[in-house]
């Protein structure tokens, strides 16, 4: 029941990096450079993964959390080497990376407050 949230999460990244390049223009027409999104959606999925995962696993949530969002987004770029005007780069997963460290520590900082 946890893990929904970051399913879905990552069910809308994989159909997000299954689009074309004109595509996500047209999804997306208030946008011009869409690199920032690699950060919003691993921002995200980071803390998604942390809550499914603190459920269940008690040692290293966070840092499991950090693991899978790096596998995912490996996976991701494998994904967009088969979609029309796309392709893998270590600058997204970059990205991806910087988003999911952002949204963790995010976390971090508000269990912290609430526990002092």
């Amino acid at each position: 029941m946890y893990w929904i949230p970051a399913i879905l999460w990552m069910a809308l990244i994989f159909y997000l990096s299954g689009r074309t390049s004109s595509e996500l223009h047209l999804l997306f027409p208030f946008i011009n450079n869409l690199n920032p999104g690699h950060i919003v959606a691993y921002f995200v999925l980071g803390p998604l993964f942390y809550l499914a995962l603190q459920k269940y696993h008690r040692t290293g949530p966070f840092f499991k959390a950090f693991l899978l969002c790096l596998f995912y987004g490996i996976t991701d770029e494998f994904h967009q080497y088969f979609v029309p005007t796309r392709f893998p780069d270590i600058f997204d997963l970059t990205r991806d990376l910087l988003g999911t460290g952002l949204g963790l520590v995010l976390v971090y900082l508000v269990r912290r407050r609430k526990t002092s």
